[in-house]
């Protein structure tokens, strides 16, 4: 077919996006990920020696993936064959690994790329381990996924996982630059060009693909201002799925911001996630673990606000509720911070694990029965409120165990406090 266009010179009569006009045709003129593709890093030396084994590159959406795997293989001499999972079932990888088989036999080896490789079943996944193994093809699959999570362990076994990273604005800028040689100066005025950076939000294919977008109904001589780029362009999606990577490594900052006491960033976090499509309820049930797990009892007062706010946003839906939400999210990074009741929790727990089958202290067993109280329990039980300080003093630890210590709150908040009666008990259990 495509002999056919080009015989009758149609190929070259059909408009290529300028994504694809510009796609770099070397590994060095791929920006925004020199960590690799600079001569003296790992895809470049590879190229160098012309021994390119099989991969997975792992990067968000418009970060040269394709265009990777294309250079090398060109690069190395080596066919290219190009398939997707979301199109791709086993009979396809079959026709493919045939050919692939054919191809090796008459001396030339075979590099195929496989686009959101993560989309393939773990059936799916395994059909690749033998040709990989037998060098039959070179793999290189690109995910937007973590692939620890989405890919089997016995094919991660026989690749080199690569970071790709996600376009910054020098990059994007670098984009802009080569776009304008191929059009021309581009009709953007400095905001209009920081915003159009803005949405493209990291991805260099989308970024070139609006600016193609923005000359198909170019006036010429007017230079557009960031309101006009807005009118033209839809607002792009955040990069956000409920059940991707993303969604983990968002309420992650969230929560950091919040222990971190930084409200500003654990606001920014949060809205991040709503615009996302997060679930306010999700986000309402994240705030209120971050209440016991970080405030503690610094501040008493951080659990019921968030469980307050939980049900406001029950009663109120959104957006209103929302509010409610926000409100106890900067409460608690504002508040002073404890984790000693959950380090009390987690240590108490594992002893009582290691010791699950040792008896309380017999003076502190009731004794219901004559036999009971023959045998010693609740003997020299000593009532609290009967003691001088309402503080008896005794020990309440299995006798095997001795006194242990789990809590051991700092002298923040509502802690020192805390502090105070701790050791104030103490010293009268000293004097006992």
């Amino acid at each position: 077919m495509s002999d056919l266009f080009a015989s009758s010179q149609l190929e070259n009569d059909v408009p290529r996006p300028l994504a694809d006009r510009l796609r770099p045709d070397t590994l060095e003129d791929i920006v925004g990920q020199d960590h690799l593709t600079q001569s003296d890093k790992p895809l470049g030396k590879m190229l160098a020696k012309q021994k390119i084994s099989s991969m997975i590159l792992w990067g968000p959406p418009g970060c040269g993936k394709t265009t990777i795997a294309r250079i090398l293989s060109k690069g190395s001499g080596l066919h290219y064959e190009q398939i997707s999972a979301i199109f791709s079932g086993v009979a396809d990888l079959k026709k493919v690994f045939e050919a692939a088989r054919l191809r090796r036999k008459s001396g030339q080896q075979t590099l195929l790329f496989v686009d959101e490789i993560h989309r393939f079943n773990k059936a799916q996944q395994d059909a690749f381990l033998p040709v990989v193994e037998d060098g039959t093809i070179l793999l290189i699959g690109a995910t937007t996924e973590n692939p620890s999570f989405e890919l089997n362990a016995a094919l991660l076994s026989r690749t080199q996982v690569y970071v790709l990273k996600r376009l910054d604005d020098d990059a994007l800028e670098k984009l802009l630059q080569s776009a304008e040689k191929s059009m021309g100066d581009l009709p953007l005025d400095h905001e209009a060009r920081a915003l159009l950076k803005t949405i493209a939000d990291g991805d260099g294919r989308y970024l070139l693909t609006v600016i193609d977008s923005i000359m198909a109904d170019y006036e010429a001589g007017k230079i557009l201002d960031a309101s006009e780029v807005m009118e033209r362009v839809n607002k792009r999606a955040p990069l956000y799925d409920k059940s991707d990577e993303g969604h983990y490594n968002l309420i992650s900052a969230l929560h950091k911001s919040v222990r971190g006491s930084d409200p500003d960033a654990a606001l920014y976090w949060f809205c991040r996630m709503l615009d996302g499509g997060e679930d306010p309820k999700f986000l309402a049930r994240r705030i209120t673990r971050m209440a016991s797990e970080d405030i503690g009892l610094a501040d008493p007062h951080a659990l019921p606000l968030c469980l307050a706010a939980w049900q406001t946003y029950e009663r109120l839906g959104s957006p209103e509720g929302e509010l409610a939400i926000a409100q106890a999210l900067v409460y608690l990074a504002t508040a002073p911070k404890s984790n000693a009741v959950y380090r009390g929790y987690k240590d108490a727990l594992r002893s009582a694990k290691q010791t699950g089958s040792l008896m309380p202290p017999p003076h502190i067993l009731n004794a219901p029965t004559k036999l009971m109280k023959e045998i010693g329990y609740g003997k020299d039980y000593n009532y609290d409120h009967d003691t001088e300080h309402g503080f008896s003093g005794q020990d309440y630890f299995p006798e095997e165990m001795g006194r242990q210590k789990f809590y051991e709150p700092p002298q923040r908040g509502f802690e020192r406090d805390i502090n105070k009666r701790l050791d104030y008990w103490e010293k009268l259990r000293k004097e006992k």
